[in-house]
């Protein structure tokens, strides 16, 4: 990655045209494919791949920002439909926030090679996924509860596009059994088995 950032180094540009430029080199050199990766999988692991969704994607953009010396911010939120075909419409979606001097904090999409617009909901602002994943949490209670996020999503005549449906842990006769079905309790024993 350090050398494809280096080669389009150009000592006259703006931190702006290089994030555009940035931007517009994920998106045209990484395909969009669900179910590739994970949000374990590593930014060199993605860089080989050349795959993955909007979290990749915007990984891919920070790092390459972060080498040049621009500040740069993960994004998690939404985008709304506007009925233009834009990929993580009407879903949980992740973009790139860059420092750009005299202008504050620009949205760069990389998924869609585009500047943040209106459509973009913003949720979360962090360094990385784990600062700011939409569906992370805690909850106090009996083991035998449930606990389910949704979020629907619609154009302005009111017809859903899109709804999305996560049940963050399923009760179970076994506690044990109920434990090991929650993906996040999963992960934070693998952190700290690290």
């Amino acid at each position: 990655m350090r050398a494809i950032v280096m080669e389009m180094q150009d000592p006259d540009s703006s931190p702006l045209a290089y994030a555009s430029k940035f931007c517009t080199y994920v998106c045209k050199n990484f395909v969009y494919k669900k179910g590739i990766t994970t949000v374990d999988t590593t930014l060199s692991e993605i860089w080989k791949l050349k795959t993955g969704v909007c979290q990749d994607f915007t990984h891919v953009l920070l790092a390459m920002l972060r080498l040049v010396g621009i500040p740069a911010r993960y994004v998690s939120g939404y985008i709304c439909p506007d009925k233009n075909g834009m990929r993580g419409e009407g879903a949980t979606h992740a973009w790139a926030e860059a420092y750009i001097p005299f202008a504050g904090w620009i949205g760069f999409d990389p998924t869609n090679d585009c500047l943040a617009t209106e459509n973009h909901v913003r949720l979360a602002v962090g360094r990385n996924f784990y600062d700011c994943s939409p569906v992370r949490g805690t909850y106090r209670g009996t083991s035998n509860h449930t606990l389910e996020v949704a979020v629907a999503v619609s154009y302005e005549g009111g017809r859903n596009s899109v709804s999305e449906s996560q049940k963050v842990n399923e009760p179970s006769e076994d506690p044990a059994t109920s434990y090991t079905k929650n993906s996040f309790r999963r992960h934070q024993e693998m952190q700290q088995q690290q």
